[in-house]
């Protein structure tokens, strides 16, 4: 009897264990707090595209698009094509010319919003290529958020003619006129 008594008593235990845990795993469950949107789950890239070039310099353009409901911030850039990339701004500088710089931070796409990245304002800067983009190839990125996650999107090349700009704080000029690199790289 005392046998049978010890195991009732084991089998008692072990099915209120069982409950008990079934009860803090439902409570835990109901308190904890909401998943954390990464800059990888959030961020997305409509209408990319990257301008053809020969050689020296060239930029991707898109919209960077945030579905999360917290700001995110893209601190870098990388791709094959490129073995030098900015993340870029076009401001006017103190004699009243337009001119790209690195942009200080990076580029934080608003919650719930959109980030233009277009020829004449924010770009990826490819400062280095590897070899000529000509139309029709495409382009893999990388972008690397503050909090370490990434996103790799690809981009086609395009011929563009328009915004020329200057690199500040150097004497490279970026042509983004019909003469799809001639000029790249060489601060005439």
């Amino acid at each position: 009897m005392t046998t049978l008594s010890t195991r009732s008593r084991f089998g008692i235990l072990l099915a209120a264990a069982a409950l008990a845990l079934t009860g803090c795993a439902g409570t835990a469950t109901a308190e904890s707090p909401a998943a954390v949107t990464t800059g990888a789950d959030a961020i997305t890239i409509s209408d990319a595209w990257v301008k053809s070039a020969e050689s020296g310099m060239s930029a991707g353009f898109g919209e960077l698009i945030n579905s999360s409901d917290t700001d995110i911030t893209v601190t870098s850039a990388a791709t094959e094509a490129s073995s030098m990339l900015e993340l870029h701004e076009t401001v006017e500088n103190e004699t009243g010319e337009m001119v790209m710089r690195q942009i200080e931070g990076g580029f934080t796409i608003p919650a719930g919003g959109s980030l233009a990245l277009e020829p004449g304002g924010n770009h990826i800067m490819l400062m280095d290529l590897t070899s000529p983009l000509m139309a029709g190839d495409e382009v893999t990125f990388t972008l690397t958020f503050a909090d370490d996650t990434t996103y790799e999107f690809t981009a086609p090349v395009k011929d563009y003619s328009g915004a020329n700009e200057n690199y500040e704080g150097g004497d490279m000029e970026m042509d983004m006129g019909s003469d799809m690199g001639s000029d790249m790289g060489s601060g005439e």
